[in-house]
């Protein structure tokens, strides 16, 4: 039998978190879509560095890929020992994961373009729907449902909704969510009740991570500082309150994910 879809409500306070949340984040609002298409597999390698580690240590090890291979082939020819080697040498974690990741995703990539008789990227991306581009994407290797999200909306401005760690928990911290939920059911719920344009969901995305990381963190919460008192329950359950630096726009810029 075919699956039932799920049916989601939208919370009564959703529109006004998020407002809040893009006031004190965003205050200058989302910054613009690019004018100039990116070239969407380098941006899909520099979010596969980006998993489990600091941004530093990916832009490092991006550095350092794109110093050793000019072109993308080049890193097919050195093999994933080669690609492991660069990855230690420039720092940061899982460089043995992430050089068979992107060993298999180039060696994918090389198969379709000999396959379609084009030059080795994701460009033909461009002209695909949003269903379309995202299952092409999710059927390569390493690369998950939050990956692919992380490039629709960024690169190809689709409406995609990525939910990580600080947005799953601010749903489950408002109540919205119970606890009992997979991150993956979260996820749903995200996609299906969030307004469904890239704008709206880059900027409920952008303000809530760095929502999660300056305030509303795993531990010690700041709860005294939290631009949603009045609508978080489970404010006067999280413990006592901890110092730490102020809430700021700028806090943690350079996280998107």
């Amino acid at each position: 039998m075919p699956r039932v879809p799920e049916v989601f409500s939208v919370p009564d306070t959703l529109a006004e978190v998020t407002r809040r949340l893009v006031a004190a984040y965003l205050p200058d609002g989302a910054a613009p879509p690019r004018t100039r298409q990116p070239d969407l597999l380098n941006e899909l390698i520099r979010t596969i560095l980006g998993q489990q580690n600091t941004r530093e240590a990916a832009d490092r090890q991006f550095r350092a890929l794109r110093a050793a291979y000019p072109a993308w082939e080049a890193a097919l020819l050195d093999g994933p020992d080669g690609i492991e080697t660069t990855l230690k040498d420039a720092g940061g974690g899982l460089h043995r994961a992430k050089a068979a990741h992107l060993y298999g995703l180039l060696t994918a990539l090389a198969e379709r373009a000999q396959a379609g008789g084009h030059s080795l990227g994701l460009g033909d991306l461009v002209g695909l729907t949003d269903e379309q581009a995202r299952a092409a994407l999710e059927s390569l290797p390493g690369v998950g449902r939050h990956t692919a999200s992380l490039l629709l909306l960024f690169d190809l401005h689709r409406a995609a909704m990525p939910v990580e760690g600080n947005l799953d928990r601010l749903a489950r911290r408002l109540e919205w969510v119970p606890d009992a939920w997979s991150a993956a059911r979260v996820t749903r719920w995200y996609d299906a009740v969030t307004p469904r344009t890239a704008p709206d969901r880059l900027a409920l995305h952008v303000a809530g991570v760095r929502h999660g990381r300056a305030t509303c963190t795993a531990r010690h919460p700041r709860c005294d500082r939290c631009v949603l008192q009045g609508l978080c329950p489970s404010a006067a359950l999280l413990g006592p309150k901890s110092e730490g630096r102020p809430l700021s726009s700028e806090a943690d810029d350079d996280v998107f994910f």
